[in-house]
């Protein structure tokens, strides 16, 4: 009787965990869908100088007129596919993370048996004995962070080489497609020149701990103190939080494209590489604009946050409650 018991919850672990990763495919199309014609301005301000953008509108302006509506949606394809896998490796390695962390470091049981006085059942109330915490919440936030980075780090890659290729002409284009740009930079750089900019990605998704985090602490103060539904906590909640992320990440994402759009060399014929180093590339930032220019590309980036996670979210929390 007791091996049936075991097994039927081994399964139901093991559905829920199956759940989150499902739910993280719906939180990929939703994301794209709302947010990636912000990302082309951004990623275009980010690695242009004020010589040819002033500011946000002015290259909305010259996108939407010199490329059409489709300029905007440049280097979709890479997130359209790659953000579907990468929310569900996320948010799918988010809910393990939580659990796992739940059952091992943030376990009151075992809190219980140690010796610190902090750690006694009687100073836990039941929604703590319950819930992980937001501490849990957030490190759990860059552990995901951390996994998803290796799925991360191609996609936006080969998206940000995509989306600063400013010629209405195909013909003009040194890459014609997210496929010949992945198949010519691995032919002259391998493995090594798609990965291009992994470890500034896992420097930019470590700030999931103030996204995670935060989300934990704006759902449970929405839900103690208003009368929202779930899904309307989850929309505020997600985008609020994502605000939160961008305010403390932004500065290490300017470095991050600057890193993915630099020159590769080689044989490529894209002129010379210039930054050997993160740090390299964040100097050159700060030499060429000030503090300033680790903030370039912020507007569309922060106008963006709020409805594109929000809407991820709110996909995410929906499809995890209808799956059975």
């Amino acid at each position: 009787m007791s091996v049936d018991k075991e097994s039927g919850r081994d399964k139901k672990v093991g559905s829920q965990n199956y759940k989150g990763f499902v739910a993280g495919v719906f939180s990929g199309v939703a994301k794209l869908t709302v947010g990636h014609p912000f990302d082309t301005i951004k990623v275009r301000l980010q690695t242009s100088d004020t010589t040819r953008f002033s500011g946000p509108l002015q290259c909305l302006l010259l996108t939407v007129r010199k490329e059409g509506i489709a300029g905007l949606y440049k280097g979709a394809t890479p997130p359209l596919v790659g953000w579907m896998f990468m929310d569900s490796i996320m948010l799918g390695s988010l809910t393990f993370y939580r659990k796992l962390l739940h059952q091992t470091l943030f376990n009151p049981n075992r809190m219980y048996d140690s010796p610190s006085s902090f750690a006694r059942r009687d100073n836990l109330s039941p929604s703590q004995i319950s819930k992980l915490p937001t501490l849990g919440h957030a490190m759990a936030g860059v552990m995901a962070g951390a996994t998803v980075s290796f799925i991360a780090a191609p996609v936006e890659h080969i998206k940000a080489r995509l989306q600063i290729q400013y010629s209405s002409k195909k013909s003009e284009r040194l890459y014609k497609g997210p496929i010949d740009c992945a198949r010519k930079i691995y032919t002259h750089h391998g493995i090594r020149g798609i990965y291009h900019g992994l470890s500034a990605t896992l420097l930019f998704r470590s700030f999931f701990f103030f996204w995670w985090g935060s989300y934990d602490i704006f759902s449970r103060l929405l839900a103690t103190h208003s009368t929202l539904s779930t899904p309307a906590i989850n929309f505020w909640a997600g985008g609020l939080s994502a605000q939160v992320f961008w305010i403390t990440s932004y500065p290490s994402d300017v470095v991050k494209q600057r890193i993915m759009t630099d020159p590769l060399a080689g044989g490529l014929g894209d002129r010379e590489k210039r930054f050997a180093t993160w740090r390299e590339a964040a100097r050159t930032v700060y030499r060429e604009n000030g503090v300033r220019g680790y903030w370039r590309g912020f507007v569309p980036c922060f106008l963006r946050a709020f409805p594109a996670n929000a809407m991820a979210l709110v996909a995410f929390e929906g499809v995890m409650r209808a799956l059975p």
